[in-house]
């Protein structure tokens, strides 16, 4: 049995990766669940947080003590709380599996830096189907080149903090990375008033925010007499904490590095 340590424990993704938990065919068990320090939830039972019934582990608010117990973190938090904890993950020498989004350029270079001391998959989104997609873009790109326009648009529930979406972010370094194209040159995130013809080898990148949705992505190829479009939606988080459980398994005894669910599903 694998013992994980919940980051996020009273969050939506912690209390579904929780909950998922409880099913031991998976061959994971929680070992310890925490939370920031000055939330309502810190010394509750996790699982009852989560809704899943009384598991006899309390949510505390410091990773340290919990570490000796646990094989395997998973931390859906915030860029902070993720970097905050990593040297200690490094130091105790554990697994993680990040599915947290909005990292910066250079948040994510430390994260590569934490990974050279222990296995770790780095991931923007942990739903099989959308790794899938990812695999399928690449694979359209290479057919469609440069004579299709690729746009891409998101839309997620109103209090989705990060634009774009670490998805979209990463739909976009695919098809970028495939059509041997610089992101930072390409990318248009943003257009309003006269701004002329649209460019041959812009990326597209639109976020729309409203409501209780999940997630959402539309990617378009759009190409002469004809449109190619690519839509993954999710449904519920159940998909993301599934994958996160799946990735926790797998990164179990890796050798040190930075891993992503192409890697836990063999895509690559």
């Amino acid at each position: 049995m694998i013992n994980v340590i919940v980051m996020g424990a009273s969050g939506k993704m912690g209390g579904r990766v929780i909950s998922l938990m409880q099913d031991k065919s998976a061959g994971l068990q929680l070992s310890a669940a925490i939370e920031k320090k000055e939330l309502p939830a810190i010394g509750r039972d996790a699982g009852e947080i989560a809704g899943c019934g009384h598991l006899g582990i309390p949510i505390g608010h410091a990773i340290g003590p919990a570490l000796p117990k646990g094989d395997v973190v998973i931390d859906f938090t915030e860029p902070s709380g993720t970097l905050g904890i990593l040297p200690e993950v490094a130091k105790a020498k554990k697994a993680i599996v990040i599915g947290t989004t909005g990292f910066s350029p250079k948040e994510t270079v430390r994260i590569r830096d934490f990974a050279k001391q222990i296995p770790c998959v780095l991931s923007p989104n942990m739903s099989v189907g959308v790794n899938l997609v990812f695999k399928i873009l690449a694979d359209t790109a290479r057919v469609t080149g440069d004579d299709y326009d690729v746009e891409i648009v998101e839309l997620h529930h109103r209090f989705k903090k990060d634009a774009p979406s670490g998805t979209a972010m990463k739909m976009a370094e695919v098809i970028a990375g495939t059509l041997n194209r610089d992101l930072d040159k390409v990318g248009v995130f943003a257009r309003k008033g006269v701004i002329g013809e649209r460019k041959k080898k812009e990326i597209g990148i639109q976020s729309l925010r409203g409501g209780d949705v999940v997630g959402e992505h539309t990617v378009i190829f759009a190409g002469p007499g004809e449109r190619i479009e690519i839509t993954h939606r999710a449904h519920s988080r159940d998909n993301f904490a599934r994958g996160a459980l799946l990735a926790a398994r797998w990164i179990a005894g890796r050798p040190p590095g930075l891993y992503n669910m192409q890697d836990v599903l063999g895509l690559k």
